[in-house]
């Protein structure tokens, strides 16, 4: 076998009008993914400077859906830029310094680009099929190639820009930008591309977001999720090991600020005023789900025990082995009469799998945060 050479790949829809196109759908993509992203990595910030606000209640479930369905759309984007592209990975280096230069920059900003966009785009994919076969952090690493794929995407802009403004304000069957010898014809025109790129990334972000509507889930096969009391799960009380201790007679909730505490049972907290706020409840892997949820509200049980507003308020669960076993309240969220520790989910008591004897549920917050099995609530 040969190494195969430019030349070698002769079809006119590998073309520079084609890959402009698709790029400017991945570019738009990819700056959603992006700044939903950056909201979505500072909501799971312990200590926030400027707290994020608690209203719209929805506004995390719509971010972060925005953040999945740009990612999970990029997918066949990415497929297909990369394969019109193909033969520039083959392209000679220019011998004149003068011209090597920007052309080494050029493909040294692809080569980060496409592996960082692989990396992200597959890494992020298995992150919403919650399956994780590496040893690293999958939040700081997400974060941190973030910039480096956006770092060198606007390289490879600058480095481009001529050519692509012309490609796009021409018409897509122009040939000025056109290697010479790409004149066979494909199977499709670049147009019936351009509508395979189009259906392709709306396909993908149907297949996800089909995970977010009641009574479709079967075809969701980019997030499938069990369902309890009509909202999906992500872990359950036996995987979380927490049965024995949350199903227990010697359960007790400790509410504590500085010398003061109070220790509840659950029959103490039924016994207490109840509240009922309809809320989503919206997971990093962009489900989400809104259900009517019944319980005590958090600043009623902080008058129990003196604690002043405008205070951060800590979240501790039964189960020790996860990074959501422990959150921080911002002040705002605390004090908000939304912020329940709920018992019950649409009139029924809230099952084992989604937090029995009580979670947390607050408005505008990452699902990882609104934690289950709440054993101790300590004001900061």
């Amino acid at each position: 076998m040969r190494i195969p050479t430019e030349d070698s790949f002769t079809s006119r829809l590998r073309s520079v009008a084609v890959a402009a196109r698709v790029g400017l759908w991945l570019g738009v993509c990819f700056l959603v993914a992006l700044g939903t992203g950056l909201i979505s990595h500072y909501a799971q910030v312990d200590h926030q400077p400027v707290p994020l606000p608690t209203s719209p209640s929805w506004g995390y479930q719509l971010t972060q859906g925005l953040h999945v369905v740009a990612g999970t759309a990029a997918i066949p984007l990415l497929l297909i830029k990369l394969w019109v592209v193909f033969p520039k990975l083959f392209q000679p280096m220019p011998r004149r310094v003068r011209e090597a230069l920007p052309t080494a920059l050029e493909r040294g900003s692809i080569a980060i680009l496409v592996s960082t966009s692989l990396v992200q785009l597959t890494t992020g994919l298995l992150n919403v099929a919650q399956w994780y076969p590496w040893g690293f952090s999958f939040r700081s690493t997400h974060y941190a190639l973030a910039f480096v794929a956006v770092g060198a995407l606007l390289v490879h802009i600058a480095v481009k820009l001529p050519v692509v403004r012309d490609a796009l304000t021409g018409d897509v069957e122009d040939t000025a930008h056109d290697r010479s010898n790409a004149r066979r014809p494909g199977p499709v025109s670049r147009r019936g591309v351009l509508a395979l790129a189009g259906t392709s990334a709306l396909a993908a972000a149907f297949l996800y977001t089909a995970g977010t509507v009641p009574g479709v889930g079967r075809i969701a096969v980019l997030s499938p999720r069990s369902r309890k009391q009509g909202i999906p799960i992500n872990r359950t009380a036996h995987s979380a090991g927490v049965v024995a201790q949350a199903s227990s007679s010697d359960y007790r909730l400790e509410v504590v600020h500085g010398a003061t505490s109070r220790s509840l049972t659950r029959q103490d907290l039924v016994a207490m005023e109840q509240r009922t706020c309809t809320l989503p409840i919206a997971c990093v892997e962009g489900w989400s789900a809104t259900g009517d949820w019944g319980g005590v509200r958090l600043r009623d049980l902080l008058d129990l025990v003196g604690a002043p507003r405008g205070r951060e308020v800590r979240v501790r669960s039964i189960q020790t082995f996860s990074a959501s076993a422990d959150t921080v309240l911002p002040p705002n969220f605390a004090d908000d009469d939304r912020t329940l520790l709920a018992l019950e989910l649409d009139g029924e008591t809230l099952s084992m799998d989604h937090g029995y004897p009580v979670r947390l549920i607050a408005p505008n917050r990452p699902g990882v945060m609104q934690t289950k099995w709440v054993s101790r609530i300590e004001v900061l």
